[in-house]
């Protein structure tokens, strides 16, 4: 088959320069391209001011919302006793719900041109829950310590949304509201239910 004047053949790539294309770089220099707490401006028609304020206030309900969701996790794995069944499911039920959680409070913040809080010390060192022990208590324990990190957390929703709504921050009001109040709300009630006088969960 005769070959055209105006085909060119194809370019061919050395295979030294091929190679270097595909070979990943893992000389990256290590540096921050936003310090934390910085706000990058973004059209939300929000003053940078609202959005640092709203940012710390979403930032210290994220630090305490993974610790109870960690918290949960905890007792899912270590709960015992008559009712184990019911808490083991309930535990992860609820775990699931402050998972959804995390993600709306840190979406929230770097909508609103902040940074998250990611690192397990990094929240160690911000949250206002107690730490539990590392070794295991009984069911009613465990009811107890999530009731108050559950008020803890409502305590704090009810206060930033006041806060949010005054500064004219309506959808940061609408996350604290909608979504951890209500969520923390429903799910301290369940606990709590298990603890009435008729229960079989005591310490």
């Amino acid at each position: 088959m005769a070959t055209s004047k105006n085909t060119k053949p194809a370019a061919r790539t050395s295979p030294a320069r091929s190679n270097q294309e595909v070979k990943p770089d893992l000389d990256q220099k290590s540096h921050e391209t936003q310090r934390f707490g910085e706000i990058v401006k973004l059209p939300n028609g929000l003053s940078e001011k609202v959005c640092k304020e709203s940012v710390a206030l979403l930032n210290q309900c994220l630090a305490d919302t993974i610790t109870l969701r960690d918290m949960y996790k905890k007792h899912h794995w270590q709960v015992v006793g008559p009712t184990f069944n019911q808490l083991h499911l309930m535990y992860d039920q609820h775990y699931e719900g402050q998972v959804l959680l995390v993600d709306i409070l840190a979406e929230r913040i770097q909508l609103l041109g902040g940074i998250a809080l990611a690192m397990a010390a990094d929240i160690a060192e911000t949250t206002k829950i107690a730490r539990p022990p590392r070794g295991r208590e009984p069911a009613a324990v465990q009811l107890r310590r999530l009731a108050e990190a559950h008020e803890h957390i409502i305590v704090g929703a009810r206060e930033a949304a006041e806060k949010v709504d005054k500064s004219g921050d309506p959808g940061s009001n609408d996350v604290f509201v909608s979504n951890v109040l209500r969520t923390n709300e429903l799910q301290v009630w369940f606990l709590t239910e298990h603890l009435v006088a008729a229960s079989p969960v005591t310490a």
